[in-house]
């Protein structure tokens, strides 16, 4: 029986356990990430690529703070787009195709090769837990092994994916198993619940592999990367990727047809799915039955490595039979004769509900027990990194003592996310949209380096050359713009000169535009050389100067929206700040609605500004907590 002893236990090899286990070992927590399999480590199981709306604000977030993805996919992706590029800033977000061998070797790298970590390869079966004075109080002390074996610690992350009581269906045939080629976590999931969570089945689904060599792609639409591609990394240099081709397919009313025949061979349709799936991610015989007025539907094929011949073909997730899922691939324009390397299945699997954590990602029931990813009812990589990242610090912050790391809605979308999970009722699969931040103007991609910089600094991953270059970054912007605001120019119709930068506030006008506009002081240019030359000397790279010129020419057009947003913030502060004593007892607060009562029971909130974001809790509820929060205040002061 193998017996281990280190501060910190991640289990799970997917997204969310890399960047935990990371984070932990950087920071200097000696660490070990526990997996089934080594070779596992930072597999791609459902689609191959990175971010996308609001997921690839994500990356980014993450990138700053620290972790990973972002130069994984940098090094590894085979096609790079920025999407939405006909909107404004604050929704254009980066996507890329990874290639999935490569980008899986890497992250197997990194992590076998990071000091103060070491993988074990086994499967964890259950938790060590004590009790401290009080019966209900639990506190994690170790990790039980599959294999006999213990390993004792004083903080545990989860992030086990969608391994609990994992079961895979297509058409009629049911497969025990966390993914394909993969086997379960049964006596976790038990564990757990002997141990006071309440779990939940989700449910996910991933789409059919086909033969590359037998798409007629002439029947298809082609889809390029972007001709000047962006890294996602605020690191990477150099950054000239090979590109490939995507295609573009669509369906078709003989597929609809195909499907709709189907649907009671359809283990979403029999009942023999309970799990709840993702509604903005649906398979394709969910959007067949719920758009049934739409003729066609998009779907796209994205080859999943330069060295292998599968393409995944996303947009027709499903779990129809085998010889359903056929007939709908040859249904389609391009696919006459496409060959299924590997069939399309749905997973449910068992989740806990996200209002069994708080805001730093530990859990209620147990203490020093952390969680993310799709446990806590995610879905998608990026989503996962971004929680096992959080979580990772925080176990470790919480292991040393210091006040864990907390993202507000207005600093990230890492925010946003983790606030949406402990506060509002999450009934399906979360996954993030940029409608989703009621601040997206301060929340951009181009603006990640300046939000998140203090942020970075404190948390303490990056090196000292890294921090060096975001302090120059952020000593180049605030030149300009003082440079901006200092010299004037002649604008027609106004008698008086007008500072530089409120030509950027006129829609289109770009820093193009501004070299082309006469009467501005050859003096402004010669100060604007001195610093841009002064900031490319630390970067290398005219892109990381540009990209720091068109943050400021964004953050001045949308300066008036932005001063609002931030006037709004000012009160929602307020609000933040006030915190909810933790003995406060809803039940008895008459004036509350019941449903109020019930659901601030449940979430518990640590302010009223959280408690103002959950859902069931109306404007006068608030107001009651408002009132009484003031008057325990004034009690315990008096």
């Amino acid at each position: 029986m193998s017996q281990y002893q280190c501060d910190i236990v991640v289990v799970g090899g997917g997204h969310a356990g890399i960047e935990a286990a990371l984070a932990c070992a950087r920071l200097g927590a000696k660490t070990i990430l526990v997996t089934h399999d080594i070779n596992d480590i930072g597999r791609m199981p459902c689609n191959p690529a990175i971010g996308g709306l609001g997921k690839g604000h994500l990356v980014k977030e993450i990138d700053l703070l620290g972790g990973e993805m972002g130069k994984a996919i940098d090094e590894t992706g085979i096609q790079f787009r920025t999407l939405n590029l006909k909107k404004g800033p604050a929704v254009q977000s980066p996507r890329a195709q990874a290639d999935k061998d490569l980008y899986q070797k890497r992250m197997m790298n990194v992590v076998l090769e990071q000091a103060g970590l070491e993988v074990v390869e086994d499967d964890a079966c259950g938790l060590h837990v004590s009790h401290l004075g009080d019966v209900e109080k639990q506190v994690v002390q170790g990790v039980d092994l599959l294999s006999g074996g213990t390993i004792k610690c004083s903080r545990v992350v989860l992030c086990n994916g969608t391994f609990l009581k994992g079961l895979m269906h297509v058409g009629e045939d049911q497969t025990i198993g966390g993914r394909e080629g993969s086997s379960s976590s049964e006596k976790l999931s038990c564990g757990l619940k002997d141990l006071g969570f309440e779990l939940r089945r989700l449910k996910t689904g991933t789409p059919p592999r086909l033969l590359n060599s037998s798409i007629d792609y002439t029947q298809c639409r082609t889809q390029p990367g972007d001709s000047r591609p962006v890294p996602f990394s605020f690191r990477t240099r150099n950054f000239e990727p090979d590109q490939i081709d995507c295609h573009i397919a669509y369906t078709n009313e003989t597929t609809h047809e195909i499907i709709r025949n189907s649907l009671e061979r359809s283990p979403l349709f029999t009942g023999n799915i309970s799990g709840q799936g993702p509604r903005y991610c649906p398979s394709i015989e969910d959007k067949v039955v719920r758009f049934s007025d739409k003729t066609s539907h998009l779907i796209y094929l994205e080859p999943e490595s330069l060295t292998s011949n599968e393409v995944y073909v996303n947009g027709i997730s499903t779990s129809l039979p085998a010889d359903v899922q056929e007939a709908v691939v040859q249904s389609i324009p391009g696919l006459e004769n496409a060959e299924i390397l590997r069939m399309g299945y749905a997973i449910e699997y068992d989740s806990i509900p996200s209002w069994q954590i708080d805001r730093s990602l530990e859990s209620k029931p147990v203490s020093g027990l952390f969680l993310a990813g799709q446990l806590l009812g995610t879905s998608g990589y990026e989503e996962a990194a971004a929680q096992g990242l959080v979580a990772g610090i925080n176990s470790y912050r919480d292991l040393i003592g210091e006040k864990t790391l907390h993202i507000r809605r207005d600093q990230g979308y890492i925010g946003v996310l983790i606030d949406d999970l402990v506060t509002k009722e999450i009934d399906e699969p979360y996954r993030m949209f940029t409608s989703r931040a009621e601040h997206r103007l301060l929340l951009r991609c181009d603006n990640v380096e300046e939000r998140l910089f203090e942020l970075s600094c404190d948390i303490g991953i990056l090196s000292n050359s890294d921090i060096n270059i975001l302090s120059k970054r952020k000593g180049f912007i605030k030149n300009t713009v003082d440079l901006l605001k200092r010299f004037k120019y002649k604008v027609a119709d106004k008698p008086r000169r007008t500072p530089l930068s409120d030509f950027f506030k006129f829609p289109g006008n770009s820093w193009s535009d501004l070299k082309a506009e006469p009467g501005v002081e050859d003096r402004f240019w010669d100060e604007l050389d001195i610093e841009y030359n002064l900031y490319l000397d630390v970067v290398g790279e005219v892109r990381c100067v540009d990209s720091a010129l068109f943050q400021i020419e964004t953050d001045i057009r949308y300066e008036g929206y932005i001063n609002k947003q931030n006037r709004l913030l000012h009160h929602q502060d307020h609000l933040d700040n006030l915190e909810i004593p933790d003995n406060i007892v809803y039940s008895e607060i008459s004036a509350l609605s019941n449903e109020a009562r019930e659901k601030l029971a449940k979430v518990r909130p640590k302010s009223l500004g959280q408690a103002g974001r959950i859902d069931g809790v109306r404007a006068g509820d608030l107001a009651v907590l408002v009132v009484m929060v003031k008057k325990l205040r004034n009690r315990e002061e008096g």
